[in-house]
Order: structure tokens, then C-alpha cells, then sequence
């Protein structure tokens, strides 16, 4: 067949609606670690891996989640694709047991396009506890096709699943007569009703349903959610302070030892190493690392809870008044934890109006690597009013989330109006409430997330981070370094923004890791090396003494939040989309809204 790959002896198309278990199911059979979550549309490509079974070699390609087969949406018309030009020995589709109906749609759907078909009713476990009971033998007869009943997540019915695979495989196939091609979505959506009422009985009506009615309400939902976002943020910040004091305490000792190693080389590469390669590295780790390894584990706990596709559904009716729709909060709520991230899970909307929005306006909000720079500028505002606390800080954050919430509000209104479409409509799934699965919960926050964005700002930062030496040391005629030249230069304009010619500067220079920004500011405004290692309060203390007030604290606040992307961030725009226009819209709209609240905000405190 055209779909069998030459190490394999046959070829298995994993298909199935979003959040029905594929990669989890997936992770089971090839024992290959395809990320999974308790929203819809992690798996936007595919992904291939092997298994064996019976003495034969089986290629599973697990296909993006799709609802239908009439190609809406990008994911779609991939599985579409693959299906009709690849033709795999077997069609495995995957069915939510505790919502079965609206999984039917697209197995009558197949049913029109293979006979080489499985249908395999996942989640099994949650069915029952949702009190939902499956008469799989009873399926299997109004389908036409065989049905096996697992739970992937705990392995339950995989052997009998992969003995019916191996059937197909060798010839065993469905009946053709069931699944009609030419069928319009209310066919669809009828059959499936009737099949669904023969096959499903509800039993009793579970607790959890009992609280999604409660919690889905606009007014509690919206409270109850805001609250959760307070606490995580209150842990994040409360929760990092004693390991980062100690990270800097450990890096400042390895950096004197690694001072003494080396100083016996001249004075210039001395600098660099030590000042500019490692000072910088050992900041980026010390000040990322405790609140992604607190913020990252304790937000996949609600992803893998499935908590986070509830925020999506409370945000669908004012992003659809501002031409979007719910499912950009999802990758919003990625982009706390790193904006790089959150624009790669843009994928998981279609293609259109909203989709770009959600693209352009990520890096308002404020990802992991801004937090310790947005505490330690609260920390100033609140402190000049004696009003410092985590819990304080945690409510300016929540505030300055909020604001960025309706920046891209705002911003996502404007650029749907200049497209002149209409946003494209989405089927919204509300996961069950699961479990977390604590062990997996900790090695994908550490591996996938916490690690992976960790080594990236590492590896982009350090270089920076000679540049930055090399410009601090370089000096002009006048004695005057390039540093502090071009401090001078942009002295005009950071005025006219509350700010400064060094604060501008920082933030230009911070372009690789927002991290390095304050640090600069303490660089270009007292010279000498780029200290990264200074605890909070010390550089909280620095700055004060350069000048700094609670009015310059509040104005680099509110820029640090609206400025252009981290390089990792505008890499990343310029590999999803490939167009350089909306790169330099991605730079200049955040650019644009934080400049101009800036320019207002220092007149209006001018006047006070």
C-alpha cells in the first residue's frame, strides 16, 4: 500500500475529535513522549512512532485532532489529506466515552471514505464515574465496524485493541454500508443522535456536573477563577524568593572561584568571561528558574485538572464582541509561562482573522522571564506608600494582567476590523475534571516547559551578554563609552515616556532576555560590571539611589508589559507565519499601545 513505510510491515492513522486521548493512547503503544493536555488541540502535526505486535511492526502516525473531515480548518484538512492520499492499512479513531455522540459525526464520516476501520472508545474510567454506561457489543452492530473499549491513560484494553488493529490490517474489514459519503451534517448529527440513544445510558448525574453549573456561570465562574490566578500568582512570587536568594548566593561563590581560575588571562577576555558570559547566564538562571519551577508545575496541575479550557468558555463572549473567540485565552494562559510557547499554540486555531491576533498580541502578556522584573518594580510603587506585601504584589500583578487582558481586547477588536472578516466559529470542548497525574504533571513542567525555555533564554542571553560587556568597554574619543553615548542619545525620548536615556536603553539591549533589564539600568547608570548576582533588595536600593521614584517605577512597569517581543519570541512569529509583515506588526503594535500609555500616563503625573 502507498501508506506503508519500508521499516514497518504496516501502517496504522491515529484520527480522532480533540482531547479524546490520541497522544496519551499514542505514548502507550510507542512509548514515545508526545506532549498531552486536558484542552483540546495539543496535537496540531503529526507525530510517528513504531510498536510491535504478534511478530510484526506496526507505524502508528498520530494525526491532529479534528471534528470533521470537510476540511474548515487547517488541522483538518492535514488528517483530510492523509487519509485520502496515504491510504494506511488501518484507520484507528478514537471516541470520547463520556460524549459520544459528538465523536459518531466523525466515524460515520470515515465509514464514507474506509473500510479498513477501528473504533476504540476511550476514557472508559471517567465514563463510569461520570455515571455514564456503554453498550460497546450493541456499537459495534449499528456501526458496521469493530469496537474495543480502553482507558489509555491506565492501559486498560489495549490487547484487544491491537488484536482487532492486526485483523484490519490483514484483511478483516468494516461493513461500507453505514458511512455515507455524500451525507450533510444533519444526517450526520441525527444518526449520531440515534446511535448515541441506543448505545448510552446515564445512569446518575455526577458531582462534577453539578459544579461545572455552577462554576460556568459568568458572574462565579469569572470570581472563583480570578481567585485561583491570585493564588498562583501570590506562590509564585512568595514561593521564590528564598530559592533564588540562595541560587545567587551559589552562583556569586562559583563566580569568585571561577575568577580565580582565570586570572591569568588579560584583562579583555578576563571581563568578558566573567562579566559578560557568566554574569549573565548565572542572572538569566537565577531569576527564571524558581518561579518557572513553582509557576509551570502548579499551572499544568489546572491544565491536566481541566480548569484552563473553563477559562476559554468564560472569555468567548468578550472576545467574540471584539472579533476573536474563547480559544485564544488558551494560548494566553501558555504565555505566562513564555510567550514563545504561547504563539506555538496559536496553531490550534484555524487559520484566519483570530488566529492572527492571538499571534500579534501574545507578547502582551507578560511571560515568565517579566515576572521578577514586574515584582521587584511593584515592590518600589508599593513600598514608597508603605503598602509592600506578596499579597500586594500578587494583586499588582493581577492588575497589570488584567490591563493586558484588555489591551489585547482592544488590540484584537482593531485588527479583525482592518481584515473585514468574521472570525472564524470554533467548537468549544469542556474537558471532564481529572485527577493531576502528579508524577507526569512534574517531569512536564520540567522537561518541556521549565527546562526547554530556560536553556533557550540561557543560550541567547550569554552571548548578549558579551556584547553588552563589549559595549560597556568600548569608548569613543572622549572617553565616553558607546554605552554611554547611546544613553545619551535616547535621553530625549525615554523623558518624554517617564523614563530615561539608560532605562530606553535597557530595555533595547534586553531585547535577548528581559531578564538582563534592570541589571542594565544599574550597568549603563553606575558602570562597571553587569552585576547579575544583586538580590532584590540591593538593586531595588541601587536604582533608588540613582534616582528612581515611585513615578519611574509605574512608567517602566507599564512599558515593560507593552514593548516589543524577547528574540526568542519574534523567532518563533517568523517560523509560524513565515511573513515578515507580521513580525514587524508584532513589534511595533505592543511598541505603539506602551509608548503611547506611557507618554500619557507621565503627563498626567506631571500634574499632580
Amino acid at each position: 500500500m502507498a501508506g506503508r513505510n519500508s521499516a514497518a510491515d504496516f501502517t496504522v492513522a491515529l484520527i480522532g475529535n480533540p482531547n479524546v486521548g490520541k497522544s496519551t493512547l499514542f505514548n502507550r503503544l510507542t512509548g514515545l513522549r508526545q506532549h498531552t493536555g486536558n484542552w483540546s488541540g495539543k496535537t496540531v502535526e503529526q507525530a510517528e512512532g513504531f510498536y510491535p505486535y504478534k511478530g510484526k511492526r506496526y507505524r502508528l502516525v498520530d494525526l491532529p485532532g479534528t471534528y470533521s473531515l470537510r476540511s474548515r480548518s487547517r488541522d483538518e484538512a492535514i488528517t483530510a489529506t492523509y487519509l485520502r492520499q496515504q491510504t494506511p492499512d488501518c484507520v484507528l479513531v478514537i471516541c470520547d466515552g463520556t460524549c459520544l455522540e459528538r465523536n459518531l459525526i466523525l466515524v460515520q464520516q470515515l465509514l464514507g471514505l474506509t473500510t479498513r476501520l477501528v473504533v476504540a472508545v476511550n476514557l472508559l474510567d471517567e465514563a463510569a464515574r461520570r455515571g455514564i454506561a456503554l453498550d460497546l457489543p450493541l456499537l459495534q452492530r449499528q456501526l458496521g465496524a469493530p469496537v474495543a473499549g480502553i482507558s489509555a491513560g491506565h492501559g486498560t484494553g489495549l490487547p484487544q485493541l491491537q488484536e482487532l488493529v492486526r485483523q484490519v490490517c490483514q484483511g478483516y474489514l468494516a461493513s461500507p454500508g453505514d458511512g455515507d459519503a455524500a451525507a450533510d451534517a444533519r444526517q450526520e448529527a441525527r444518526r449520531a443522535g440515534q446511535i448515541a440513544r441506543m448505545t448510552v445510558r446515564q445512569t446518575a448525574t455526577p458531582q462534577a456536573c453539578r459544579f461545572d453549573r455552577l462554576l460556568m456561570r459568568r458572574g462565579f465562574g469569572a470570581a472563583f477563577l480570578l481567585f485561583l490566578l491570585l493564588g498562583l500568582l501570590w506562590l509564585t512570587i512568595a514561593g521564590a524568593n528564598y530559592p533564588t536568594a540562595a541560587l545567587q548566593a551559589g552562583f556569586d561563590a562559583l563566580g569568585r572561584c571561577l575568577e580565580r581560575w582565570l586570572q591569568g588571562l588579560p584583562p579583555f577576555f578576563f571581563g568578558l568571561l566573567t562579566q559578560g558570559l557568566y554574569a549573565t547566564a548565572a542572572r538569566v538562571i537565577a531569576v527564571m528558574l524558581p518561579p518557572m519551577a513553582i509557576f509551570f508545575p502548579l499551572f499544568t496541575l489546572l491544565e491536566d485538572a481541566g480548569l484552563l479550557p473553563r477559562v476559554a468558555f468564560l472569555l468567548d463572549r468578550p472576545f467574540a464582541r471584539c472579533g476573536g473567540e474563547g480559544q485564544m485565552a488558551l494560548p494566553m494562559c501558555m504565555g505566562l509561562g513564555c510567550n514563545a510557547a504561547g504563539i506555538t499554540g496559536c496553531r490550534i486555531l484555524s487559520p484566519g482573522p483570530a488566529r492572527t491576533a492571538a499571534i500579534l498580541t501574545n507578547a502582551l502578556i507578560p511571560c515568565n522571564g517579566r515576572f521578577p522584573a514586574l515584582i521587584l518594580l511593584a515592590g518600589m510603587l508599593l513600598g514608597a506608600f508603605g503598602l509592600d506585601s506578596a499579597l500586594a504584589r500578587a494583586t499588582v500583578l493581577l492588575l497589570a494582567l488584567a490591563l493586558s487582558v484588555a489591551a489585547t481586547l482592544l488590540l484584537c477588536r482593531c485588527i479583525t476590523a482592518h481584515t473585514g472578516s468574521a472570525p472564524n466559529s470554533f467548537l468549544l470542548e469542556l474537558p471532564p475534571y481529572r485527577k493531576p497525574r502528579i508524577g507526569q504533571v512534574l517531569v512536564r513542567a520540567a522537561l518541556d516547559r521549565t527546562l526547554r525555555v530556560l536553556g533557550r533564554a540561557v543560550c541567547i542571553a550569554a552571548p548578549a551578554g558579551c556584547v553588552i560587556w563589549l559595549l560597556a568597554h568600548c569608548t569613543l574619543s572622549g572617553g565616553e563609552t558607546l554605552l554611554q553615548a547611546a544613553a545619551a542619545f535616547l535621553e530625549t525620548p525615554g523623558h518624554l515616556l517617564g523614563l530615561s536615556g539608560p532605562i530606553l536603553l535597557a530595555f533595547f539591549l534586553s531585547l535577548p532576555a528581559n531578564e538582563l533589564m534592570l541589571p542594565l539600568c544599574l550597568l549603563i547608570l553606575c558602570g562597571g560590571g553587569l552585576d547579575t548576582t544583586l538580590p532584590e533588595t540591593a538593586m531595588a536600593a541601587a536604582l533608588a539611589g540613582c534616582g528612581w521614584t515611585w513615578k519611574t517605577a509605574l512608567c517602566c512597569m507599564i512599558f515593560f508589559l507593552f514593548h516589543w517581543p524577547c528574540g526568542t519570541s519574534i523567532a518563533t512569529i517568523w517560523r509560524e507565519t513565515r511573513r515578515w509583515q507580521t513580525v514587524l506588526a508584532a513589534i511595533c503594535l505592543p511598541t505603539a499601545l506602551g509608548a503611547a500609555l506611557c507618554f500619557t500616563l507621565q503627563w498626567l503625573l506631571r500634574l499632580l
